[in-house]
């Protein structure tokens, strides 16, 4: 089928940790519970994170109960393994996350030599005296051991410490901690997800990992007077999300059928993006080239979005899927 689709997950599927009905049932018919009975290619496209593919996968799994595999997985961070050529034994700052699970992550990437802000305020817990110093940290000394780049992977779950040691890595001489602060950046920043809010079970959007950046650039600006702060972006709406997800159905694709022709595939392949955010989900899609869907069950509640509109919008991820069933048989049908 010359259709595929990629959907959020938070505000389309669930809300929190519970599981939208209407998400359910259109997984089911993307299965091949519709009305064509056929299975519908499909990648899961979050700008969540801090958890692994294979465990986002299996915890959507349980909680919509339809099989998905980790291949079927975006996370905002995944294409930030594409990094783990250049810096496979250079040491790192990995920021974000839970104690050490996004350096885990970091690491089974390819990151061979990484380090937190929990394992810097164990070397010195001066580094940030407002919480109790870490037990389990890597050991090493800060001090004779310098930083080749800070990687935001996901929201931070400290943001005053986080601030503290990324700063201090960032405008610290040779980006060894300890030395004088310099004016200038000394390595390189990536960011993962620059989603200022997102939707859960609070009955308003809380702040995402986006509110970190704007901290991060505020502090930046007030301590070195101005001097720029040069980073680069993934997760949506970033054209390197779309490419990465273009590339998993690609996959899937020589999965389904060994002899597939890419390029012909490429020419004839429409991709539908179903999200509740405009700015994110929206915006990514339309400059991607694909068919933009904005649903009603996150974020996004109002007609359509002025600034990002999306082709269609939809009250809920199974009217989106309907739709697009519906799209799909007029598509194949007219080509």
């Amino acid at each position: 089928m010359s259709t595929a689709v990629a959907l959020d997950i938070d505000g389309v599927l669930v809300r929190g940790k519970r599981a939208l009905d209407e998400g359910r049932r259109a997984l089911q018919m993307l299965s091949g519970a519709n009305r064509l009975r056929r299975r519908i290619p499909f990648v899961l496209l979050t700008n969540g994170g801090g958890v692994s593919e294979a465990d986002k996968a299996s915890s959507i799994s349980r909680l919509l109960g339809v099989e998905i595999r980790p291949e079927q997985v975006v996370l905002a961070h995944s294409p930030m393994r594409a990094l783990a050529s250049t810096y496979s034994q250079k040491h790192v700052l990995v920021v974000g996350g839970q104690q050490s699970r996004c350096a885990d992550i970091a690491q089974a990437y390819g990151f061979g030599n990484v380090s937190t802000p929990d394992d810097v305020v164990a070397w010195s817990p001066a580094a940030w005296p407002f919480m109790p110093p870490p037990t389990a940290a890597r050991s090493r000394d800060y001090a004779s051991d310098p930083f080749h780049a800070v990687m935001v992977f996901h929201d931070s779950f400290d943001f005053g410490r986080d601030l503290q040691v990324a700063t201090d890595v960032l405008r610290s001489a040779g980006a060894t901690l300890g030395r004088e602060f310099v004016n200038r950046q000394t390595v390189p920043l990536y960011m993962s997800n620059a989603d200022l809010v997102f939707s859960n079970d609070y009955p308003r959007p809380r702040f995402g990992q986006g509110a970190y950046h704007v901290c991060l650039r505020a502090m930046w600006d007030a301590l070195t007077g101005g001097a720029p702060l040069e980073y680069t972006l993934f997760g949506k709406p970033n054209k390197v999300q779309y490419q990465y997800a273009e590339h998993l159905l690609d996959q899937l694709a020589l999965a389904a059928d060994p002899n597939t022709d890419l390029a012909q595939l490429h020419a004839r392949r429409r991709i539908f993006a179903i999200g509740d955010n405009p700015a994110a989900d929206i915006a990514g899609a339309n400059g991607a080239g694909w068919t933009s869907v904005l649903v009603r069950t996150g974020v996004f509640d109002g007609v359509n979005d002025a600034t990002h509109p999306a082709h269609q919008v939809a009250d809920h991820v199974e009217e989106a899927v309907s739709w697009i069933i519906e799209a799909a048989a007029a598509y194949d049908s007219e080509n």
